[in-house]
């Protein structure tokens, strides 16, 4: 920002004392205009005279303590949080409408998906790994989150590849001997970084293109994926080995974390990363410093509820009076087990299936499940297309779509939104199928013929596409 009249100031550990008294002053004064910063910006002794913005990044490396004392340097600050995996307090409050999000879904380019791999610790695929990068000219991280015996750790890496250059670091080193180190790995002098979670954020490094994570079942999901991006940073083909004790046998929520990891590997999954979180941890609390967590008291679905409730009592939002849309139809719609094998995999599906909110979520999911899982089944498929259906359905405010005999019954809502213009045009086309009944909730009967080789699915797609395109005529 040279080319702009703008006064920069850096306070950090590796500032002298002396440097970060005169930024201090600068900062007290208005002489400095931006001022980048660590956790060291949180002391007491650091004043603004004006302060008009504060932009967190990798916020998921901040507690809520740290977040609220920034917020307290100055009432009504603008705050902007940025990360690859918001902690689950911070995304469920921007999923409930408490705070605005927004999405970057555009990778640099061309970068390629980091190829991961979850395995028991052997030695032997540890070798492979870092001969096959560093004979391609690129460098490696070997993360061991032990401080008393990295020395050890890095001299038994040494042991196994003895023609590369092994090195450790970690955050209990001196800065200046620290800074060496990472300047001698940037430089390329250093082939293998054997090192702690210090590298988890900050690093771009271009050449290191492989990364092996020891004990990563001890870790956390959003850290496991920071880490990951610590790869992946050119054109080449990029490496995560994510390694557990051989032998070991692992919490559910550690085998879950790993499981995702291994999943969502593609461009963007940050995201979605976050989300699992949020699934496996909890929302954690608004009012409280907790960042994950269980609503125990009233259940996590009916916390959310009332959470949304009072967001929408909060901005003057007129909230709908729900209602539930139901669909009794004799097609064959079901996960088989020998397509999900896995009991836990399939309920988790089927979640994802009853929450298809339109067309767009709609290809999301069936292109998220032939992706894990190969090509749909047809049972599967029309349960997607049931899913979607019954979402189309309640939004033109139908409670109930059965097949009685040879007939198709649609009921809609007593005080149903629908055109009654559109009805009628739909009723009165040539050759109509449909047939009108006003009651307390009106209801229309679709007349099937076993001739047409139509299933009754398709019928009521055929009425809802209908209904709509004369509606929008």
């Amino acid at each position: 920002m040279s080319q702009y009249p703008v006064q920069i100031e850096l306070l950090n550990r590796f500032r002298t004392a002396k440097e970060q008294k005169q930024t201090l002053k600068k900062l007290e004064s208005g002489m400095s205009d931006i001022v980048i910063g660590t956790h060291r910006l949180l002391s007491k002794d650091v004043k603004f005279r004006d302060l008009g913005l504060i932009i967190v990044d990798e916020e998921q490396r901040f507690g809520v303590a740290h977040k609220e004392k920034l917020k307290r340097i100055k009432e009504n600050v603008n705050v902007l949080t940025l990360t690859a995996t918001p902690i689950p307090r911070t995304l469920h409050m921007s999923l409930a409408g408490i705070r605005d999000m927004s999405l970057l879904e555009e990778p640099p380019e061309e970068r390629m998906p980091v190829q991961t791999f979850v395995m028991e610790s052997n030695e032997q695929s540890v070798r492979d790994a870092i001969h096959r990068e560093v004979a391609r000219g690129g460098q490696v991280y070997y993360l061991h989150n032990r401080i008393e015996n990295i020395y050890e750790t890095a001299a038994k890496i040494q042991k196994l590849v003895p023609k590369a250059t092994v090195q450790y670091a970690h955050g209990r080193m001196s800065e200046r001997e620290l800074e060496g180190i990472m300047e001698d790995f940037i430089e390329g002098e250093i082939d293998v970084l054997v090192c702690t979670t210090i590298i988890e954020t900050g690093l771009d490094i271009s050449n290191v293109n492989t990364i092996i994570i020891q004990d990563s079942d001890r870790m956390g999901l959003s850290q496991l994926y920071q880490l990951r991006g610590r790869v992946g940073r050119s054109n080449r083909t990029s490496y995560a080995y994510f390694m557990y004790r051989k032998d070991k046998v692992l919490q559910e929520t550690a085998e879950k974390r790993l499981q995702t990891i291994r999943e969502f590997t593609e461009f963007g999954s940050g995201f979605k990363i976050a989300m699992r979180d949020l699934e496996i941890r909890g929302a954690g609390s608004l009012l409280g410093a907790e960042q994950h967590g269980h609503m125990e008291t009233v259940g996590y679905d009916l916390y959310c509820k009332l959470l949304d409730e009072a967001v929408c009592k909060l901005k003057g939002e007129v909230k709908a009076d729900s209602f539930e849309t139901s669909i009794d139809i004799s097609v064959s719609a079901y996960i088989p087990d020998y397509y999900i094998q896995n009991e836990e995999q399939r309920l988790e599906i089927y979640k994802k299936i009853s929450l298809i909110n339109g067309t767009e979520s709609f290809y999301d999911i069936q292109e998220e499940i032939e992706d894990r899982y190969g090509d749909l089944p047809k049972c599967v498929q029309t349960l997607l297309d049931v899913a979607l259906v019954k979402y189309d359905a309640h939004q033109m405010d139908i409670i109930s779509i059965a097949e009685k005999q040879k007939n198709i019954i649609i009921i809609f809502r007593a005080n149903a939104r629908i055109s009654t213009d559109a009805l009628t045009k739909l009723l009165t086309m040539k050759d109509s199928p449909y047939m009108f009944t006003a009651s307390a909730e009106p209801y229309v009967t679709i007349k099937t013929s076993p001739k047409s080789g139509i299933n009754a699915l398709q019928y009521v797609k055929n009425f809802i596409q209908s209904l709509r395109e004369v509606d929008i005529k």
